[in-house]
């Protein structure tokens, strides 16, 4: 599908792998110049290398630094803007959950998964901000259905969601109108940690999607299996895209009817 990306910039963090390489993937097949990152500068390379094969080196910019290092950011943005020349639209993909309970969720622990949750917002933000504006640009950040339906093994991370959250919805009315500002929340996509956990799997006769399937009616989701990275990737295709255009300060749902609050 066409979303309308021909000759704008697309930045997207955590690029290598699931929802974050999917968005790349989808907004230079929609038309976009892409610049990613991630922190395991091998992985990075291999997944660039594939890109500038498909679709071209001068479509491609990728660089290998963590989001919480944030003169590593401000570099970043330096680099799009020396090669590109502009940002039109900034996914910000932050790292996967922690799980744990109340009770074995150490002050550590608590510290580490809200700096990694809202600093992965955060910097990038401040870094491109000015060239969004320039652009009339659009943020789009990547969170969980967490935020708003807490699971009492991810009690940290839920929490950290939650004020993932806050911070879109502030930053739609600070930034408005000159950049819009939304999120999806995505519920169980079949990336990162379920791919782990489905190689560990007890039964290994079981294939992906009789693994997938059991676990979703184990779940609850109306739509009877996990969600698939590149189905995240079109909403946030959507979300950043002319189509859009009135919409800000609003979350959309990926979660395969698994939301219960209203």
């Amino acid at each position: 599908m066409d979303y309308g990306y021909a000759g704008k910039v697309a930045v997207v963090t955590g690029g290598s792998s699931g929802i974050g390489l999917a968005s790349v993937q989808t907004l230079l097949e929609s038309g976009a110049k892409v610049a990613l990152c991630a922190r395991t500068e091998s992985r990075l390379n291999d997944v660039a290398s594939v890109l500038i094969r498909d679709f071209g080196k001068e479509n491609v910019l990728s660089s290998a630094f963590s989001v919480l290092d944030p003169e590593a950011v401000n570099g970043f943005a330096a680099q799009v803007k020396e090669r590109f020349g502009r940002c039109d639209l900034l996914v910000n993909n932050a790292g996967q959950g922690r799980q744990s309970t109340f009770a074995t969720t150490s002050d550590d622990d608590w510290r580490a998964e809200y700096e990694l949750k809202l600093f992965s917002q955060i910097h990038p933000v401040r870094a491109f901000l000015p060239m969004l504006r320039e652009a009339k640009g659009s943020i789009v950040v990547v969170n969980s259905l967490l935020a708003y339906q807490p699971e009492p093994h991810m009690v940290c991370t839920s929490s950290a969601r939650a004020g993932v959250q806050n911070l879109v919805k502030s930053l739609s009315i600070e930034l408005a109108p000159d950049i819009r500002v939304n999120s999806i929340l995505i519920g169980m996509v079949g990336s990162g940690q379920w791919l782990r956990r489905f190689a560990e799997r007890e039964d290994q006769s079981q294939s992906k999607a009789e693994w997938y399937g059991a676990l979703a009616k184990n779940k609850g989701i109306p739509l009877g299996r996990l969600g698939d990275p590149s189905e995240a990737a079109s909403a946030i295709a959507f979300l950043g895209s002319p189509g859009a255009s009135y919409i800000t300060g609003a979350h959309l749902e990926v979660s395969g009817g698994l939301a219960r609050h209203i």
